[in-house]
């Protein structure tokens, strides 16, 4: 996938540095990079998310276009402010906060 299509959310990512769990690899380097993630402290289900990073920041962080392959399963927890944990399997790669909602969602 090169293009996120009708993203929900414009979020804020800290990708976490391998020596705390992080990607071996640093931050994902594809156009759309596909994981799980997980609404800590919800009843929301672990969900396959779409990032696509729109400004990329030095020290791990990027703003990035989000979507879910269910946008109906993360919809009632999609605000502003709202916490996010992406995953690899059972290990946290990076922490994102939502900035905006977006219309499409």
């Amino acid at each position: 996938m090169t293009e996120l299509k009708g993203p929900m959310a414009v979020a804020e990512i800290r990708w976490l540095p391998e020596s705390q769990g992080g990607r071996s690899s640093g931050p994902p380097t594809a156009p759309v990079y596909a994981a799980t993630a997980t609404f800590p402290g919800s009843d929301a289900p672990l969900l396959s998310i779409l990032v696509e990073h729109i400004d990329p920041q030095p020290h791990g962080l990027a703003l990035a276009n989000i979507g879910f392959l269910a946008p109906e399963l993360a919809r009632p927890h999609l605000h502003v402010g709202a916490e996010l944990l992406i995953t690899e399997g059972p290990r946290i790669v990076a922490h994102a906060i939502i900035r905006h909602s977006l219309a499409s969602a």
